[in-house]
């Protein structure tokens, strides 16, 4: 068996995308909520490598712990963490919020992540090897109008991030951040609860990112010699300046 990357939120977008891309150099742990996605993934990947499927929510934490502690012995030794899974739920001024839309991004977003990286973590640090990729966001770099609580848990990511790679510095663990401007997934179909022309308006005039285009960039940072950590990465489409700058052509 290759090298094992095991993937959270695989099920679309961004997630499926490095799937995909790692297939050919490691076996994938897939994850994610949808197991008709998971397994349709599965048989794709299934001609390139080994694939083993996990279908839990991020956000439970004994969801994650039980589903960890059921690998194979032979799946157990996880050289790749890629931390993808998360959303975005409404956006709304602060004294309008929906609270259960506060919870739901923090904790797939913020917790969700920390709760798979306890799980995993331990293993990388008795083999003192390992790389843990973080999917982050611009949000996370920049507050936006009505992006409050989605910007504080992305916010919370980097910091979380830059904790983790001061904490597994001593066993040789890479800890990399990844913080994407617009990339055209379903994100804003979820942000807006399926209102498909709010959807669209988000990528309208503009050439947004892709999510092959994150996905090459995780390939490329796992690639790098032992030596080299790609600490921390934003990228935007050429069209964007900042969180709120995004020169659309009407």
């Amino acid at each position: 068996m290759k090298k094992i990357a095991f993937v959270t939120g695989a099920t679309s977008g961004i997630g499926e995308a490095i799937a995909k891309i790692l297939a050919k150099d490691y076996s994938l742990i897939i994850c994610g909520r949808r197991k008709e996605k998971l397994e349709k993934l599965a048989a794709e990947l299934n001609s390139s490598t080994e694939v083993h499927t996990l279908s839990f929510d991020v956000s439970n934490a004994t969801e994650v712990a039980e589903s960890i502690n059921s690998l194979p012995a032979e799946w157990q030794a996880i050289s790749v963490l890629v931390n993808n899974a998360g959303n975005a739920h409404g956006r709304a001024p602060i004294h309008k919020g929906d609270l259960a839309d506060w919870d739901a991004m923090i904790d797939s977003n913020l917790k969700g992540l920390l709760y798979v990286t306890r799980a995993i973590s331990p293993g990388m640090v008795e083999r003192k090897s390992g790389d843990i990729i973080n999917i982050g966001s611009i949000a996370g770099k920049e507050v936006y109008p009505e992006g409050n609580v989605y910007c504080a848990s992305k916010f919370g990511v980097d910091a979380a991030t830059n904790g983790m790679r001061m904490d597994l510095n001593p066993y040789g663990i890479r800890v990399m951040g990844i913080h994407p401007g617009l990339v055209e997934t379903e994100f804003s179909m979820v942000r807006f609860k399926g209102d498909e022309s709010k959807s669209n308006d988000v990528y309208k005039g503009m050439t947004p990112l892709y999510a092959l285009d994150i996905a090459e960039i995780v390939k490329f940072a796992l690639e790098r010699p032992a030596h080299v950590t790609m600490a921390d990465i934003t990228i935007f489409p050429t069209a964007q300046a900042s969180s709120t700058i995004v020169n659309r052509q009407n």
